[in-house]
């Protein structure tokens, strides 16, 4: 799909997905938490492997675990995070690859 004359990856669709997703500011705010996963507590599994544990975004952002799940929601549909099950457990990393694709979209095409 051609926008302004170049070739971009993400859809509108997924853009507006994105801009609605980072449209509240602790879901935007999580986002730039997990751009270092060791500043969490420590986990059994390595944040850099698996991700941050559900719990521990759920004590920083300071919100209940039923906000902090549909927060992650939010951000997974919109393809901003990637979640790795871990036993009963949710753990949610960056998924580098769309924000460095809206990154791109933002600074080209927008």
């Amino acid at each position: 799909f051609r926008y302004a004359g170049v070739m971009r990856d993400l859809s509108d669709d997924q853009l507006v997905s994105a801009f609605k997703a980072l449209g509240h500011p602790t879901r935007l705010a999580i986002l730039g938490w997990l751009k270092d996963g060791n500043s969490f507590p420590p986990q059994d599994r390595p944040a850099t492997e698996v991700g941050v544990c559900l719990k521990h975004i759920q004590a920083r952002a300071n919100v209940s675990q039923s906000t902090a799940s549909q927060f992650m929601a939010t951000l997974q549909r919109a393809d901003l995070v990637i979640c790795t099950r871990i036993g009963q457990f949710s753990h949610y990393r960056r998924n580098e690859r769309t924000i460095a694709k809206l990154g791109e979209a933002i600074g080209g095409d927008i």
